[in-house]
């Protein structure tokens, strides 16, 4: 059986788990706390980074969130996650992208430094201004989530996708460390209600991390 190294609060090791279980595809998690830097995880990875599949019965080793879904989206025909015609698995590869990078970039990556990891690591309190500006460009992401919305059933297209999982995978970080703002955006608040309610989202949902508690609305379906 597949065992997933992850961290509960990684939104790349978050996305891997939604698309497994989209998939129905079984698999155990192991706990990698990014911090400790374990040896395990540098020789299954040289890039010491969550997500990594490991099957050792089978010898194979997996890393990179994009290259795992890529291969399980090649190898599992069922639920398709990138689908539809040329143009339309381009832009659901576009918007994962998007996601994994712009998002992960201005909002999801710094609030976790200062919400985690100084709270966790560095005993030191989260820098004000750093989550002003995180916040700021936060609404700038959901506007485009909302006009996504407005003018698609799902993110990419018609169906859901593997943009659609990305997505809440980094939201769902930010709202479990009570950075979410809905303010203005009822496209977007609507539809992560719809991806919280999917049966692949429920074990995200019911995780707690020890000395980091969710913000009190993280777990609920209704906002």
């Amino acid at each position: 059986m597949w065992q997933l190294h992850q961290f509960p609060l990684c939104p790349f090791s978050r996305k891997v788990r939604l698309q497994l279980a989209e998939k129905a595809v079984a698999y155990d998690l192991v706990r990698e706390n990014p911090w400790e830097g374990r040896d395990e995880l540098w020789q299954i990875n040289p890039a010491g980074r969550t997500p990594v599949l490991r099957d050792s019965a089978r010898g194979s080793v997996l890393a990179d969130s994009r290259a795992i879904c890529e291969y399980f989206e090649e190898t599992i025909e069922r639920t398709p996650l990138i689908a539809g015609t040329a143009l339309q698995r381009a832009e659901t590869r576009r918007l994962v992208a998007l996601f994994d990078e712009n998002l992960y970039r201005d909002v999801t990556e710094p609030v976790m430094h200062e919400k985690l990891m100084k709270r966790l690591i560095l005993r030191q309190p989260p820098d004000g201004q750093t989550l002003r500006r995180a916040g700021k460009l936060l609404h700038g992401h959901l506007d485009y989530i909302d006009w996504l919305v407005d003018t698609r059933q799902w993110l990419a297209g018609p169906t859901l996708s593997l943009a659609d999982l990305a997505c809440a995978a980094h939201l769902s970080v930010i709202d479990y460390l009570g950075a979410m703002d809905w303010s203005g955006h009822e496209q977007a608040k609507g539809w992560y209600m719809v991806m919280k309610s999917r049966p692949s989202f429920r074990p995200l949902l019911g995780e707690k991390m020890d000395g980091l508690p969710a913000a009190r609305e993280y777990a609920t379906l209704d906002l």
